[in-house]
């Protein structure tokens, strides 16, 4: 079973990695398979009911790859972390088969709630550097995340999420401007573009009755 899960973890990476020459590098060299297989082994551990040993397990893995991922995280075979250094994966998240993580990003939980207080994600997601995506629910299937971006709300299949706090920009590579897609319908940023557009309108209109008033008035002079 665990070389079958290496084998998939492998193959991930050499699909998604345009810089893999071949298997046998990735094996010796990527730290995100080492990472995998090493949370694969403190998994065995912690369903064994051998929680210290396993955290023991994962805080070393920590140490040579600079990823850190809970033992009790579900990790499915076929995921590929790129580059790998700053990943965080807590305790009650899920990944599935073709997800693709790059370094720097953090599947967290919001506070000190007890049960599913973690992110799923489901087939093919692609969490981009720097991304954090914070809560129990799910990212849906196809869906991608952009650099950096704040998502603290679920994502449809297949959409792009941007930003922060991160919004839907794109399902399917169809753009979107429904507001129930924002992860925050209380962006303070889009209250003040819409402040700013205000002012603006109402600037143009003044200026064009200054205008027409100013016509008026010399119309008259002439005319005396």
């Amino acid at each position: 079973m665990w070389f079958k899960s290496l084998r998939a973890d492998i193959a991930a990476a050499k699909k998604n990695d345009p810089a893999a020459r071949n298997k046998f590098e990735i094996f010796l060299t990527y730290s995100g398979v080492h990472a995998l297989s090493h949370h694969r082994f403190a998994n065995r551990l912690y369903r064994m009911h051998l929680k210290l040993l396993a955290r023991i397990v994962s805080q070393c893995s920590k140490f040579f790859t600079g990823i850190e991922i809970h033992p009790a995280a579900k990790i499915h075979p076929g995921v590929f972390i790129d580059h790998g250094s700053g990943v965080v994966i807590g305790e009650t998240a899920e990944i599935y088969p073709g997800v693709v993580i790059y370094q720097g990003a953090t599947l967290g939980g919001t506070g000190k709630e007890h049960g599913k207080r973690h992110p799923t994600l489901m087939q093919n997601v692609t969490v981009s550097a720097g991304a954090k995506i914070l809560g129990g629910f799910t990212v849906g299937e196809g869906a991608k995340i952009g650099a950096g971006a704040v998502v603290l709300k679920e994502v449809p299949p297949h959409a792009t999420v941007v930003g922060v706090p991160g919004r839907v920009v794109r399902i399917r590579g169809e753009k979107v401007c429904e507001p129930d897609l924002c992860q925050d319908k209380t962006d303070p940023y889009q209250n003040y573009r819409k402040e700013i557009c205000h002012l603006r309108t109402r600037m143009c209109e003044l200026e064009k009755k200054l205008e027409a008033l100013s016509g008026g008035g010399n119309g008259g002079d002439t005319g005396t």
